[in-house]
């Protein structure tokens, strides 16, 4: 179902640990806003995008496609035929308290939605994960480029992993994304092959989407002789304007027979 005017499904303001292969510094901010399906593309509908939060902060979304390069504008889901919306501030956490993500549309109206982001649960997280991190890294299975053996099916490939709840810490959400790409560089976010949006499936009726998630069945067929990236992403909810940190693991590579 299509929207003729825009309307503001979610939004996040929460804390980012970024463990990717990249230069960026790993403590970062993120804020993100997702819309309802639109009759045109939504992009088109959009004038400005703003976030604010405690002591005056103020930032702009940019109204461009995202990029790993730009870290800043629009994403496609053709899957659920949406688009989204995301900053990646690679300058630090932002302290706990209010955010607002505030839409200007083209037709003059403004649409507003708030969040209260908490620090504990950053804090929690983070530390468990960084106390684990290289169990939970080599724990990933397929892995390191690995080739599939010949046989292996291409459909309900099983992917798997440690979770923090497996190794003593606390509970945890996971969210697998799988793209074709031989590394995190050819990671295509505006084109993924499948991926388990536990924030749709937890507003279709399963609270425990996600919930301490060790392993997917991956939803699509697979190409044979392909490469193919994925990454595995923790929080600590599986709502995104419940979220407070967002946790990204470092790229799995393999390749199908």
């Amino acid at each position: 179902m299509t929207e003729a005017a825009v309307r503001i499904y979610d939004i996040m303001a929460c804390n980012v640990y970024w463990d990717f292969e990249s230069p960026l510094q790993r403590e970062q901010h993120k804020f993100l806003v997702s819309f309802y399906p639109t009759e045109v593309a939504t992009p088109e509908l959009i004038q400005r995008i703003v976030a604010r939060g405690p002591q005056g902060y103020e930032v702009e979304i940019s109204n461009q496609r995202f990029t790993p390069s730009n870290t800043d504008g629009y994403i496609y889901d053709r899957t659920l035929n949406y688009y989204w919306y995301m900053l990646n501030l690679p300058t630090g956490y932002l302290p706990e308290g209010e955010y607002t993500i505030e839409v200007t549309c083209t037709n003059g109206e403004v649409l507003r939605k708030s969040r209260v982001q908490r620090d504990a649960p950053s804090q929690a997280l983070i530390s468990a994960y960084t106390e684990h991190r290289d169990t939970i890294v080599d724990s990933f299975s397929p892995a390191k480029s690995e080739q599939l053996p010949a046989g292996t099916s291409l459909e309900n490939l099983r992917c798997q992993w440690s979770t923090l709840r497996d190794l003593g810490g606390p509970d945890a959400f996971y969210i697998y994304r799988l793209s074709q790409g031989r590394s995190a560089r050819e990671f295509d976010t505006q084109n993924l092959t499948w991926w388990d949006n536990i924030f749709i499936q937890r507003a279709h009726g399963n609270p425990e989407a996600g919930h301490n998630r060790g392993e997917v069945t991956v939803g699509a067929p697979l190409r044979p002789a392909t490469p193919y990236a994925y990454f595995v992403e923790v929080t600590d909810a599986n709502a995104q304007s419940e979220t407070n940190i967002c946790i990204f693991q470092p790229h799995q590579m393999f390749v199908t027979p």
